[in-house]
Formats: C-alpha cells, structure tokens, sequence
C-alpha cells in the first residue's frame, strides 16, 4: 500500500465517507481516483513501478495516510510513535482492504495522566489494539472489504 503524501491526497480521502470509527480512531476511505487523477497516476505508477513485485501498480494496491493532530496529540514523540503503529497495523490488513484511499484519524486524544510516556509499553499496546479493532471492523465493512 503506497502512502498519502500531499494535501490534495488527504483533502480527497477525508471528503470521502466515514468508513468505520473506534474509541481514539476513524478511517476515511474514497475512490483512488479521487486521490490520484489520472494524469498524476500515470506518473506515480511509471515512477515506482519497477519497486512494486509482480509488475502491478501502486495505484492496484490503494494508499493510506495518518493524521495525528497536535490538538489530540501533543508531543511529537508520541504523534510520531502512533503513526508508525498505524502504518504497521495497516501492512498487516493491506490485503484485506478494497484498494481505495483511505487515512486513519486520530479523533480523540490518550489520557495523559494514563499514559505518561510516549515509549511506554502500555500506550503502544493500546494503540495497537485500538488499531487491530479499527481494521478489523472496516475488513468486514461492506464498502471497503476486498
């Protein structure tokens, strides 16, 4: 799965439907054809095409973005640890996922006084459940399941 990287990517992902929320995080999900016009997806898919196994396009296999608010997440220690989960977890259920373009939202901050270290054991862990749940449930969501 290819990563979002400019504001016109994002913008079209968040304009797309909510796809499924939890506790901490949503998941938006749009049409990749929203995400990258075809003019611009004809030279993402050239540029990177020989990186991709099996000769497919990274346009074939969907993209994703994380969004970590400093209003939810203060520290950008703990923005950034919770993007690397985000993007871990979601390699894990990339297969499972309809190719679209999708962005993950943090949309409520972690207790602070719970979790006081952005390296602690505990916050990763719940992070990582949290995210598990979150795509878990859009795996079995009829709109965005392969």
């Amino acid at each position: 799965m290819q990563r979002l990287k400019t504001r016109p990517q994002f913008q079209a992902a968040l304009a797309g439907p909510l796809g499924v929320r939890t506790a901490h995080f949503a998941l938006h999900s749009c049409d990749l054809a929203l995400v990258y016009p075809p003019k611009m997806a004809s030279a993402t898919a050239t540029e990177t095409l020989s990186v991709q196994p099996q000769g497919r396009s990274p346009i074939e296999d969907g993209a994703l973005g994380a969004m970590v608010p400093k209003r939810w997440a203060k520290r950008a220690v703990i923005r950034n640890a919770i993007k690397r989960q985000i993007y871990a977890v979601s390699a894990q259920f990339a297969h499972q996922l309809r190719p679209r373009g999708h962005v993950v939202r943090l949309r409520s901050a972690f207790d602070r006084q719970e979790f006081i270290s952005a390296s602690s054991e505990l916050l990763k862990a719940a992070v990582r459940a949290e995210l598990v749940e979150l795509f878990t449930r859009a795996s079995v969501h009829p709109q965005l399941r392969a």
